[in-house]
């Protein structure tokens, strides 16, 4: 009797989808006909654009813009875990305070904030320390730091919520392991809670560098105009041409944007190594019997 013989591979076929590409389609010709439209029309100023995309004066602009993103948030990140830690404490004082902070930071607008630092010289021009008195108006009448402090003050209620979120995404079973081999509380956070928080605080932490870099613009109320924004506008009422030094302006947060937005990726993919499983087809096969769908964190690997 002869062996019954191997049915052939099935061939799965996709479904027609001819919605996606009429879809597709249509909006590249609306974006080929903008970009054909904007490029001829002269009121874009684009020989403006040319002439002071790589000007001096708005690459420096650049470089404070870039300072003043990353001191506001090196001081949100600090002062935002910091914040974080007391939320989470057993002490209701400090968890009132912090959430007390919280509330009235988060509550506010940014520009609003930016505002009121701006006039804190008229309100306080000394500190009377009892045996001393200490003078703010030198400190106070510098423009680039009171930006760095109410940027850095307003981002450090928001990373306070993202760092606690990430401390609290970690198992309880992870800190009791690490007690339970002898470890401290700060060799349990720096080997054990923080490698795996960072997995999930580093994704929203760089959306929130990213949005610190456009919300530099705003430092206008302070008021300092030392930084990218600003200063194109400086640039465009001395020319009273204000559209090609806003694509001036544009261009150059595109491309500090798009830096940023590399460097964060390749950072996730740092933290986020061992959070998936290689398999293979056979592994994979079984493990979807028995969840009933595919996990999501595997990669397959040939038998």
């Amino acid at each position: 009797m002869s062996a019954p013989a191997t049915p052939n591979p099935i061939e799965a076929k996709s479904l027609p989808r001819p919605g996606r590409w009429i879809t597709a389609g249509v909006l590249a010709l609306l974006a080929v006909w903008f970009i054909v439209s904007a490029a001829g029309n002269e009121a874009y100023g684009w020989a403006t654009y040319r002439a002071y995309l790589f000007d001096s004066r708005v690459a420096n602009a650049a470089l404070h813009t870039l300072a003043l993103t990353v001191l506001a948030m090196l001081i949100g990140v600090t002062l935002g875990s910091i914040l974080a830690v007391l939320r989470m404490s057993p002490n209701p004082v400090l968890r009132v305070v912090s959430w007390g902070y919280l509330w009235v930071f988060r509550g506010t607008p940014v520009y609003v904030q930016l505002v009121f630092w701006g006039l804190a010289s008229s309100l306080y021009q000394s500190i009377n320390l009892g045996f001393a008195e200490i003078d703010l108006q030198t400190v106070l009448k510098n423009s680039f730091f009171l930006a760095v402090i109410g940027l850095g003050l307003n981002e450090s209620a928001y990373m306070a919520e993202i760092v606690r979120a990430g401390i609290q995404a970690v198992p309880e079973g992870q800190t009791e392991a690490s007690q339970a081999l002898g470890m401290s509380w700060w060799q349990t956070m720096r080997r054990t809670v923080l490698p795996q928080a960072m997995r999930i605080i580093i994704p929203p932490t760089g959306n929130e560098l990213i949005s610190m870099l456009k919300t530099t613009s705003l430092v206008v109320a302070v008021p300092y105009s030392l930084e990218l924004y600003g200063r194109s506008m400086d640039i465009a009422n001395s020319l009273f041409e204000p559209i090609p030094m806003l694509l001036v302006a544009a261009t150059w947060y595109l491309v500090i944007t798009s830096i940023l937005m590399v460097g964060q990726y390749y950072l996730e993919s740092y933290f986020s190594r061992g959070a998936s499983r290689h398999l293979t087809t056979r592994q994979l096969a079984a493990l979807a019997d028995a969840e009933g769908v595919p996990p999501s964190n595997v990669t397959i690997d040939n038998d």
